[in-house]
């Protein structure tokens, strides 16, 4: 049983059920790689466990020829059985500048194993490549492609648009990929997408790449807030000799409470109030006022980013707080609360909306993090402009690797003190 269980989750995580748009040789591939692990993970149990001594190598050899030959067999014959009673496929829809859809249509129909079943073409024209419009406005088309997939709970869009314009293609991939959950882009150059998940596919002997935005998966969502969980559950028990002692040397430094909440925008624009340890005083606003106008050659500073390097509301304790970035330690809270996870963009406030501009659709998406790449990667040294475009790749870009390697620098900046200033 537990070999089934490998096997079928193995499968699940390659992406062969149901496999939709996986051409022969991928799907080959994978299916061959399955075999390998499952059989590789079988042996080792074998041999730690000493699980009888009938498993040889020979029949391990035996079983990787059958599994690597019937199964693709049983596949095809599972797959033919099921378009005869046609409940092979799902529906998608294309979108493409003149008459390229249509050419398109055709090969997914013929290639039937694909499970593309084309439902609807829309002919954008011109005005989606950045042309002026003879024909319907392309805001109408988009509108017109996105009611008919809610109606027939598409997931899947191809858009073979190669006039479209670089300074496009980003803005364009971003609208996709908020409505569908694959996006295809065929006959494109790429120059403007930051991804680094785009997976090449072959459709019918036509070459297209998939953008995939990874946080937008609800899956990637759920697996990524499972190990929030689990990271803030276990890491605020190991740490909490730690805070109870920050929260005492805080209570001794300043008058006026260890902990303050102030209100941040999360995902889906849902407000929630951000925790942190105090680092200023607690008349911080009069302490602001008196500097600036004792050093009006400052003002310009504190204007152009709402900071100052010598700050003079933070007390002594915040500044080695703010140093070694433990003032945000109570946000633990706020991820245990599924308010925020320990890696993402970083929060923001109402007013910073406008400047996040389209990105923005994307952001919101998603929580935002304790840490992340802003905050590993540069901080105090970044201008605005740095950390939207620093959030707009996280968000783009996020994959379970980034985010371990932004908890290891995370660490790294702890101990050397490279935090806020």
């Amino acid at each position: 049983m537990s070999n089934v269980a490998i096997w079928v989750g193995l499968r699940g995580l390659l992406g062969l059920y149901p496999g939709h748009g996986l051409d022969s040789a991928e799907e080959l591939r994978r299916q061959t790689n399955a075999v390998l692990v499952t059989l590789s993970i079988t042996a080792v149990f074998a041999i730690v466990f000493q699980v009888g001594n009938a498993l040889s190598r020979l029949l391990l050899v035996l079983g990787f020829i059958g599994l690597a030959v019937l199964t693709p067999l049983a596949r095809h014959f599972v797959k033919l059985a099921m378009e005869k009673f046609g409940v092979w496929g799902k529906p998608v829809v294309i979108m493409s500048s003149g008459e390229a859809g249509g050419q398109l249509s055709k090969p997914l129909q013929r290639e039937w194993t694909l499970g593309l079943k084309p439902i609807a073409v829309f002919e954008s024209g011109p005005a989606l490549a950045g042309e002026p419009s003879k024909g319907p406005l392309h805001e109408d088309v988009l509108a017109e492609a996105v009611e008919l997939s809610k109606k027939n709970r598409v997931d899947t869009i191809i858009l073979n648009i190669p006039d479209v314009r670089s300074g496009q293609l980003a803005t364009l991939s971003d609208w996709a990929s908020t409505r569908f959950r694959h996006v295809i882009f065929l006959s494109v150059d790429l120059v403007g997408i930051m991804n680094s998940a785009v997976v090449a596919r072959n459709f019918a002997g036509i070459f297209g790449v998939e953008i995939k935005h990874n946080l937008l998966d609800p899956w990637a969502r759920r697996f990524k807030h499972s190990l929030d969980l689990l990271g803030a559950s276990v890491g605020g028990l190991l740490i909490s000799p730690l805070i109870l002692a920050i929260v005492l040397a805080i209570r001794l430094d300043s008058p006026g409470a260890a902990i303050y909440a102030h209100r941040r925008l999360g995902a889906n624009d849902r407000h929630f109030r951000c925790l942190k340890f105090r680092t200023m005083h607690t008349d911080a606003e009069r302490l602001l006022d008196e500097y600036l106008q004792n050093n009006p050659d400052l003002l310009a500073e504190w204007e152009k980013d709402q900071k100052l390097r010598d700050d003079p509301r933070v007390t002594r304790v915040g500044l080695l707080l703010r140093k070694t970035s433990l003032d945000e330690l109570p946000q633990l809270w706020n991820v245990l609360r599924g308010e925020m996870s320990l890696v993402g963009p970083r929060p923001i406030v109402d007013a910073e909306v406008p400047k996040y501009g389209e990105v923005y659709r994307l952001y919101k998406r998603i929580r935002p993090g304790m840490s992340g790449y802003w905050q590993v990667g540069g901080r105090s040294d970044t201008t605005y402009d740095e950390r939207v475009a620093m959030d707009n790749y996280y968000v783009r870009d996020w994959s379970i690797w980034l985010d371990l390697v932004i908890l290891a620098r995370t660490v790294s900046t702890v101990i050397l003190g490279r935090g806020a200033r």
